[in-house]
C-alpha cells in the first residue's frame, strides 16, 4: 500500500526543517513508525533515531530494517522516553490516528515533554473543512503474479471532531478478483484549532505540503506541514 511513497524525499525535507529551526541535536523519534523506513533514512543522516508504534509485527520488521535503532510498543498519544529528544516526527498524516481532540492534546503534551528545549515536533495534517469526500488516491502494482489496486480517501461529515480514512484493496489473480474494504476512525481538526492546541507548548510554523521545496503555507491549501519548536 505504500509502494509509491518517497520516504527519502520526506525524510530529507524534514531534516532540512530541523536544520533551520532545531537546536542542533541529533536524538530523533518517529511516531507511528511502522516498518521503519523514515527511521532508516534519519540514521543514514547521522541521527540517533528510534521508533514507536502500537503494532508489534510492524516493529519486528522495523528492527530488521534498522538493527541499530531502538523501537518501543507504545501509544503515541501517551508515550514516554528515557532521554530527551531533539526531533520528533510523525509522517503520513498519522497524527490523525489520535482518536479525538482529547487524545490529540495528549499526543501534543507527550511530544512537548519528550523534547529538549528548542526541539522540533514535525508532522503533516489535513484541514477538516477542506476534505473532499469520495476523492480517492489510487495506484496499482504487481506482486507474485497478482495485480493489486489500492485506494484510500478521507471521509468527513462536515462537523465535529471525527473523520475516517477509507481504504480499499483489490487483488486479481488469473482473472479472479477479491476485494477488501476497511475504515479507520481519525481525529478531524482545523488548522486554526490545531494552532490553538499547540500554542501553549510550541512556536508553530506552517508550510506547504511539498517535500521538494520549503514554502510557507499559502493560507488556502488543505494539507500542510507543521514544524513546531518547543518553547
Amino acid at each position: 500500500m505504500c509502494a509509491d511513497i518517497d520516504y527519502l524525499a520526506q525524510s530529507e525535507c524534514i531534516r532540512r526543517h530541523h536544520q533551520l529551526f532545531g537546536n542542533g541535536g541529533k536524538r530523533h523519534l518517529d511516531l507511528a513508525c511502522g516498518t521503519g523506513p523514515h527511521v532508516r533514512h534519519f540514521i543514514d543522516n547521522g541521527y540517533q533515531s528510534q521508533g514507536l508504534d502500537i503494532n508489534q509485527p510492524m516493529l519486528d520488521i522495523a528492527k530488521l530494517h534498522c538493527p541499530e535503532a531502538e523501537f518501543s510498543l507504545q501509544d503515541m498519544c501517551d508515550f514516554k522516553v528515557d532521554e530527551k529528544l531533539d526531533l520528533i516526527t510523525c509522517f503520513l498524516y498519522s497524527i490523525h490516528y489520535s482518536d479525538g481532540i482529547e487524545k490529540l492534546k495528549q499526543c501534543i503534551a507527550s511530544a512537548h515533554q519528550a523534547l529538549n528545549m528548542g526541539g522540533v515536533f514535525c508532522f503533516n495534517v489535513v484541514e477538516k473543512s477542506m476534505i473532499v469526500n469520495n476523492s480517492f488516491a489510487q495506484y496499482q502494482l504487481e506482486h507474485e503474479n497478482s495485480q493489486f489496486t489500492f485506494s484510500s480517501g478521507w471521509d468527513y461529515c462536515g462537523e465535529g471532531e471525527r473523520q475516517s480514512l477509507k481504504v480499499s484493496i483489490e487483488k486479481t489473480t488469473d482473472l479472479i478478483s477479491q476485494s477488501w474494504q476497511d475504515e479507520h476512525p481519525m481525529v478531524a481538526v482545523s488548522f486554526a484549532e490545531l494552532k490553538q492546541l499547540l500554542a501553549p507548548y510550541f512556536e508553530v510554523h506552517m508550510f506547504e505540503h511539498d517535500y521538494e521545496k520549503i514554502l510557507a503555507w499559502d493560507g488556502h491549501s488543505g494539507n500542510a506541514i507543521f514544524t513546531c519548536v518547543k518553547i
